[in-house]
């Protein structure tokens, strides 16, 4: 396996991560805590989590399949996306167990 199928899904794992912490720090601003300007934060971001999501399912289905994952741990790490703060612990186990699977591009050799 290409290590830029596990950077892509590292990249998309933290910035869905992010996004919906902030989507849910906007939330509880909104409607528990009643402040007006969290409104727009809260739509704007949640547009962006959500079409950013979208390639995290990409990525993540991509890296599950290339590392030949069961049905349930795909579902999981593809869930965690959803999940406030899980994307980031899953995207550590699954670096640790994926790691051994990337191969190091090797030198380039001509046959010309």
């Amino acid at each position: 396996m290409k290590r830029s199928v596990l950077t892509r899904y590292r990249v998309m794992a933290y910035v869905t991560g992010v996004l919906l912490i902030l989507l849910t720090g906007g939330f509880i601003a909104k409607r528990l805590l009643g402040m007006d300007g969290a409104a727009g934060f809260t739509t704007f971001v949640g547009i962006a989590h959500g079409w950013l999501y979208v390639l995290y399912l990409v990525f993540a289905f991509d890296l599950g399949s290339k590392a030949k994952w069961p049905v349930k741990k795909q579902l999981w790490v593809l869930i965690a996306g959803t999940i406030p703060t899980a994307a980031f612990f899953v995207e550590r186990k699954v670096v640790r167990e994926v790691e051994p699977l990337v191969r190091e591009p090797g030198p380039v050799t001509s046959t010309a």
